[in-house]
């Protein structure tokens, strides 16, 4: 051991000697970790890629890497979301899913990825909100073939009718489940608020919007924006630059360069400082965000504004965590500063994730530290704490030729100085305590920011009204397009055809007299959920008591959670996190669910209430089923009844899940 110990303290000595030069005196040594000095870093001088504009506009970017026989490709064409018309809001979105999967002119999408797939290779399509893009991944040896499909999506694409409803599909399970998550509903609404709803860096899709989305719209957006002046293409990896030089002139050189774009006029119209209120009574945290317009990364003061967020609202040591999560324990996340963009302003936002006991506490909290930047300025250790995080995690963002690429594209895509880069370092190293206390002064108004908080009221420590006037923000998604309660499928009154197939519905089901007899309904399943880990099954047992009444005990891997409604009341207990209230529109589609059910509606038939009427027929299998509207006390449902055994094949119906209004489908076997 002793001898371990000597060899140890002679390989310490002799690391530390290459590091910092000779071995001062005993007398000199340092006796703390604080005194051992740092040496300077040294100067910055990444690999730069190769600029070359061709004559029809288009900008390449070469950077040779020879590492690994890869080449990547990525093309930033100019015109997102920013630029879609307010009544096709999504427009990008669908164009950068269907430019792809679309396939070309002379190949589906399906046939393109049999080819990428047996090379192993990737081409892929995108949209944002200032641009689209679209990529390539390749093996070297593959790359000239490669290529060649990537010319072919990128001037060619088909936007078949069939993938493009595939997307609006898509889309519009994306909008029904956008309030389900109350982070995502927090970074929305706050971005609302900091911008204006209808500023197109804040606007979202709708079903309406989506709907009103086009082939010919997504073709005229290809003709007016994917067009070589308007492309920035750069490509790394495994490859000799003169002679790629020399393939993308071939390929590039004769394309015609299309039109100006015309400058865009972006109006921002942030909400009034104050109090904004999310209701979400299915959770136990609160998600609050702080906001306000921020600036853009050419401000001048964009370096100091750098420093001062990393001081205050950046990290583990950052002012805010310390005090806020590590001092007081009021929260789990807590962060944010003085946002700033490439392209157009960032928000100045700062957000806290706290228990709803604690909300109004966490935000008094933010509050007083925002307050004390007057009196407890930034000081000098934190902004030198705050400088080598800052340049400490600088170097790892640009530690690869292809990262360094990606950095030049940004510069060159939103008119920064080439050099942008070379000065960062130098910039953040400039800034000075001064500095930082002068931006926070300048930018950082509590009084000007608006405060959104989403959450469950009812836990509360006290209610945000107890700060100021509150303003309820509706996320209510609107309905699908035309879905207006539709009369025709919630009948008044029932025809004739109609009680004869609910006549032969009841016999089908064992009878008038059986259907009488039950007052109760009891169903044990298997729900499989699908985790990273893999599908999870958990066993459920739910029990209808009719009219009205329904309680459901499933097995999860954390216990038992039971939920319970009724006309009066509509809960759910969940391990570990206590009794949670359902909000008042999953309440009553609970109810709604059980006047649904076969059972109910044939046992209460000939009720004064309950209506069905025939019309029309669908093939569901082999059978050619009549299609029976049926009104069962106000719940709307559609039955497709085999007309000569009077089984239920189908039904289908709206329903509500957390996201908002779905068509529901059940279909019916077995019998």
């Amino acid at each position: 051991m002793k001898t371990n110990r000597i060899f140890l303290s002679l390989s310490m000595t002799l690391f530390a000697a290459t590091l910092f030069g000779p071995l001062p005196r005993a007398t000199a040594q340092a006796t703390s970790w604080q005194q051992i000095p740092t040496p300077p870093l040294p100067a910055f001088h990444p690999q730069q890629p190769k600029r070359i504009k061709l004559s029809n506009g288009m900008v390449i970017f070469l950077q040779e890497d020879h590492e690994l026989p890869l080449v990547e490709a990525s093309a930033r064409i100019r015109g997102g979301s920013r630029n879609e018309p307010a009544n096709k809001v999504g427009l990008v979105e669908i164009f950068g899913e269907v430019w792809r999967i679309g396939g070309t002119r002379t190949q589906t999408g399906d046939q393109l990825d049999d080819f990428l797939e047996a090379r192993a290779a990737k081409v892929e399509t995108g949209g944002g909100p200032d641009s689209t893009s679209i990529s390539l991944n390749c093996l070297k040896g593959d790359f000239d073939d490669v290529f060649k499909a990537f010319v072919d999506v990128l001037q060619n694409p088909e936007f078949r009718a069939e993938k493009l409803d595939l997307a609006q599909k898509q889309a519009d399970d994306a909008i029904s489940r956008r309030n389900d998550e109350i982070g995502g509903i927090a970074a929305r609404e706050s971005a609302k608020l900091a911008y204006g709803a209808d500023n197109p860096y804040a606007r979202e899709p709708e079903y309406s919007t989506i709907a009103a989305i086009t082939r010919q719209d997504l073709l005229d957006w290809h003709k007016t924006y994917v067009q070589p002046n308007h492309i920035i293409l750069a490509i790394h990896g495994d490859f000799d630059a003169g002679a790629m030089e020399a393939k993308l002139r071939a390929a590039f050189e004769a394309w015609h360069k299309g039109s100006e774009l015309p400058k865009e006029d972006i109006q921002y119209h942030p909400a009034k400082p104050g109090y904004y209120l999310i209701p979400k009574g299915d959770v136990n945290q609160s998600n609050i965000h702080m906001v306000a317009l921020g600036t853009t990364r050419n401000n001048p003061d964009y370096y100091a504004i750098s420093v001062f967020n990393e001081a205050f609202g950046g990290g583990f040591s950052s002012r805010l965590f310390n005090d806020i999560r590590t001092k007081r324990g009021l929260a789990y996340e807590v962060g944010g500063g003085i946002g700033a963009n490439f392209g157009h302003p960032g928000i100045l936002q700062f957000v806290i994730g706290t228990k709803s006991q604690s909300t109004i506490e966490s935000i008094q909290a933010l509050d007083e530290n925002i307050d004390n930047l007057a009196k407890q300025r930034i000081t000098d250790e934190e902004i030198k704490q705050a400088k080598d995080a800052i340049l400490n995690a600088f170097i790892f963002h640009l530690d690869s030729p292809d990262k360094v690429l990606a950095e030049r594209l940004t510069y060159e895509f939103y008119g920064y100085p080439e050099n942008w880069l070379d000065k960062y370092a130098a910039e953040i190293q400039k800034v000075t305590a001064a500095d930082v206390n002068r931006v926070a002064a300048k930018y950082l108004h509590r009084d000007q920011l608006a405060v959104l908080v989403v959450g469950n009221t009812k836990e509360f420590d006290k209610p945000l009204a107890s700060l100021g006037p509150v303003n309820e923000v509706d996320i209510t998604i609107p309905p699908l397009p035309g879905a207006k309660e539709d009369e025709s499928a919630k009948p008044t009154t029932s025809n004739e055809e109609g009680k004869a197939l609910a006549a032969k519905v009841v016999a089908a089901m064992g009878g008038e007299d059986k259907l009488a007899a039950v007052r109760a309904l009891k169903a044990e399943l298997t729900i499989t959920q699908k985790t990273p880990q893999g599908n999870l099954p958990m066993q459920m047992e739910t029990v209808i008591v009719f009219p009205d009444r329904l309680h459901a005990e499933m097995q999860t891997p954390g216990g038992t959670m039971n939920i319970v409604v009724t006309p009066d009341a509509a809960f759910m207990a969940v391990p570990g996190q206590g009794m949670r209230d359902f909000p008042a529109s999953q309440k009553a589609e609970t109810l709604e669910q059980i006047k649904r059910d076969p059972i109910f509606i044939a046992s209460h038939w000939k009720d004064p209430n309950v209506f069905f009427r025939a019309g029309g027929t669908e093939k569901v299998g082999d059978t050619e089923a009549r299609i029976v509207d049926v009104n069962a006390a106000g719940t709307p449902i559609r039955w497709f009844v085999d007309p000569q055994s009077g089984h239920i094949l189908k039904e289908t119906y709206k329903t509500l899940n957390q996201g908002g209004p779905v068509q529901g489908e059940t279909d019916m076997d077995n019998w």
